[in-house]
């Protein structure tokens, strides 16, 4: 019993210390959490990465402005077969790196 509650807190802070420490710039955006926004741009990140990838190379989110990105990301929704709120989450992050 005293090897678990000795072992246990090691476990769990080591594990905590080798986790991913990336983080996001969290736009400000009016009555939603924080979470829900970190959540959407993380979603966003992994998203482009995984499906804009398969078919060229991923552009810098800087190359364009945020109103380049709106046509482009319209063109791409429909031949990368994205639902809207995937391609919401891709604008989200694409907006945080700018």
């Amino acid at each position: 019993m005293k090897f678990k509650n000795i072992v246990a807190p090691i476990l769990l802070f080591m594990i905590y210390s080798c986790a991913s420490k990336s983080t996001f710039p969290v736009p400000v955006v009016a009555g939603v959490k924080k979470e829900v926004v970190i959540s959407s741009i993380a979603e966003g990140k992994n998203l482009y990465e995984n499906n804009c990838a398969n078919c060229h190379k991923l552009y810098v989110a800087k190359e364009f402005s945020a109103e380049e990105w709106k046509p482009i990301l319209h063109s791409m929704q429909k031949k990368a077969h994205l639902n809207d709120a995937e391609i919401s989450s891709i604008s989200s992050y694409i907006n945080s790196q700018l």
